[in-house]
């Protein structure tokens, strides 16, 4: 494969709202580039990016692929990320090393919440982004719709580099406004076309656009704005000179129409991308951190110490182990070390690859810009920083989304226990979004990710990777005990029967603390009525009672206990007596002192477009949930509320029934608080009931 420089290297992700698109443009962009000879097929399983078991048994995208085309003297590096919120750390990761992004909306469908959420994204990022309509061959279209909306909710300055002349079925045909012309596409996938003069009603819209996109252009430069006032234009060499600078400032926002599906109008993108669009030279000063956190420190493309950075993992039968990284600053070699300076250690680089899909290309080295992928690296994980020479920086890791769902898991066969916790971890080595843990309060393990569909794809891949086959059951709530009012107690114990005796008594007071404030144990022992050496022996039965929970088997907190006085017996008063006199004074003072459960409260965030905020609140309403604020934003409203966690099962997959799949939500934990006495009493008496059966 020839050799690009930084400058000649483009970097994309191609992003936006489930089913818009997406894997099909990346299949036409291939196509046009000649690295396929048809465009792919979602149906029978035959795209390069989706290339995955999982994807054709889903016909969706479920990870994001690298692809690559050479186009004019450029190379143009391509991501295609999933659209479906489940599996949004896969498009985080991708939009995280790329220069600019290409947000695809569905010609039919719109500007949808995927939409919004991926130029959210795109803009935290700090990178360009072009607009594409695609599927203009469709039934039911509206591309002034879209455009209208798009300049509502992005800005004026959204302005159509194309026009659809006959956007349906059999949609062949496009105007080009800078040039002025007709684009007539042969419908065969070819991609191939004649050109001819706009004329009748397209040339008073084109000549009208093209002095609007003339503004565009001399507002990006101050020397340009002011020839531009003197003499009412600019020559064509100056408004392509200037094209570069107005997309890097987003003083125009390039919005585009295709056909994937028939290769229309995805020549004259690529036509944009090689010619004006964003090369690693537009960033090349990348900010980063000493090895310490402490300093900020720039990494600069030019220098010659290398700096990359890991984004993405991959463990797969029919692929291997890959680490796919970008390169900041300098080149990789295969076959050199490199410090990896978020684990403190060295690694060897293996051999070098460029991929389409599952495609790999074999080269020596990658330059500064350039995006690739190494044999898996020994101790190297996603967002880890690889550093050579003198320079040892740390590079800012992706920011992921807190999960919004979550199972416990349940093992179907014994013995699977070593193999489980093998196959988790890699499952989160590779998606940084799903998440696992151990319980210790509710004695489960939990798992956690963006949405149902993305816990289902964990276990089906758990099974087929690892041969383990697990149960997603209902994760316990970790209710919490505590009391309402002060109490006491007196206990005695003594043990007489067969061997050493055991004798203590324990006198306790109890009292509520503010919430939060934990167990606070103390003494107010006076006289010689027990020895100070079994304060310790007591405090130890306290939290061991606190531990196991005295109503309903949940921990015991937010509770002043204060041991001030009892009795000991010279010869039979040892450790034991005194931990397990305790604990029993301790609960028979809690069970005095007004207990209650406490349940623990989620702030929950939903986004929804306007006309489904009634069905929304009403679930809320219904789920105990209290509305502490709204929020509007363009078409979409934000609802602020808390719930309790016991009602928030599963939520995310409500939250998309009620809206179509436009809807999402955050959910975050935000505090303890007394639960109502008849949900208390059901807990309760599922407890009293499991003991029993135990």
């Amino acid at each position: 494969m020839k050799e690009y420089s930084s400058g000649d290297i483009r970097n994309l992700a191609i992003v936006g709202h489930g089913a818009c698109g997406k894997t099909i443009l990346s299949e036409a962009m291939l196509a046009s580039g000649g690295i396929v000879n048809r465009i792919g097929s979602i149906e029978n399983g035959s795209t390069v990016s989706d290339y995955h078991p999982d994807e054709h048994s889903r016909q969706i995208s479920m990870h994001a692929t690298a692809l690559h085309v050479e186009w004019d003297d450029k190379k143009i590096n391509f991501i295609d990320t999933p659209g479906y919120l489940d599996f949004v750390g896969e498009t985080l990761g991708a939009l995280a090393v790329v220069d600019m992004a290409m947000i695809v909306i569905h010609a039919a469908q719109g500007i949808e919440v995927g939409t919004e959420q991926m130029w959210a994204n795109a803009t935290k990022q700090g990178i360009p982004k072009i607009l594409v309509v695609n599927g203009l061959d469709r039934e039911h279209t509206k591309f002034d719709e879209i455009l209208k909306s798009a300049r509502e909710r992005f800005g004026n300055n959204v302005f159509p580099l194309l026009l659809p002349v006959n956007a349906s079925p059999g949609f062949n045909k496009v105007i080009d406004v800078i040039r002025s012309e007709f684009i007539n596409y042969q419908t065969d996938g070819s991609g191939k076309y004649t050109e001819s003069p706009a004329d009748g009603e397209w040339v008073d819209q084109v000549n009208e656009l093209h002095e609007q996109f003339i503004e565009y252009i001399a507002e990006s430069d101050d020397t340009l704005l002011e020839k531009f006032f003197e003499e009412g234009s600019l020559s064509e060499e100056e408004m392509r000179n200037g094209i570069h600078a107005a997309f890097q400032s987003q003083s125009f926002i390039p919005l585009f129409c295709t056909s994937a599906a028939t290769n229309v109008g995805v020549n004259r993108l690529l036509d944009f991308v090689g010619k004006y669009g964003s090369s690693p030279v537009d960033r090349a000063v990348v900010p980063a951190k000493s090895i310490d956190g402490k300093e900020d420190i720039e990494v600069k493309l030019e220098s010659p110490d290398t700096v990359a950075q890991v984004f993405k993992t991959i463990s797969e039968a029919h692929v291997g182990d890959l680490s796919f990284f970008r390169v900041y600053s300098g080149r990789v070699n295969t076959g050199e070390d490199l410090s990896n300076t978020t684990q403190g250690s060295t690694e060897r680089m293996g051999q070098l690859f460029v991929l389409n899909g599952k495609n790999r290309t074999s080269v020596q080295h990658l330059n500064g810009g350039d995006i690739g992928a190494v044999v898996k690296l020994k101790n190297t994980h996603t967002g880890d920083t690889l550093c050579s020479g003198k320079t040892k920086v740390l590079l800012q890791p992706t920011e992921y989304p807190n999960p919004n769902i979550h199972a416990a898991i349940k093992l179907k066969a014994k013995g699977d226990e070593e193999k489980i916790s093998v196959g988790l971890s890699s499952l989160h080595e590779e998606d940084p979004t799903f998440l696992y843990r151990v319980d210790n309060e509710v004695r489960q393990t939990i798992i956690s990710g963006q949405g149902e569909l993305h816990l289902k794809a964990a276990v089906e891949r758990l099974k087929n990777r690892f041969d383990v086959e697990i149960e997603m059951i209902e994760p316990k709530i970790p209710y919490r005990e505590t009391v309402m009012a002060k109490g006491e107690s007196k206990y005695r114990h003594k043990k007489q029967s067969g061997g050493a005796g055991q004798f203590a008594e324990v006198w306790m007071r109890i009292e509520p603390k503010k919430r939060g404030d934990g167990i606070e144990f103390v003494d107010t022992l006076h006289g010689q009525n027990v020895d100070r050496v079994f304060v310790p022996s007591v405090e130890k039965g306290v939290q061991a009672a606190c531990l196991e929970g005295i109503i309903a088997g949940y921990h015991v907190v937010d509770v002043k206990v204060d041991f001030y006085d009892g009795k000991q017996h010279p010869v039979d008063s040892k450790d034991i007596a005194f931990q397990t006199a305790g604990k029993w004074a301790f609960r028979e003072a809690f069970r005095s002192a007004k207990p209650c459960l406490l349940e623990p409260i989620t702030n929950v965030e939903v986004k929804v477009p306007e006309e489904f905020m009634g069905d929304v609140m009403g679930d809320i309403s219904g789920r105990r949930g209290k509305i502490m604020g709204m929020d509007s934003d363009g078409g979409f409203q934000i609802i602020k509320a808390q719930l309790p966690q016991a009602e928030l099962h599963n939520y995310a997959t409500t939250i998309r029934s009620l809206t179509g799949g436009r809807g999402l939500h955050s959910e975050e934990f935000s505090h303890y608080e007394k639960m109502p006495a008849d949900h208390e009493k059901k807990v309760i008496a599922e407890y009293q009931k499991s003991k029993e059966e135990d």
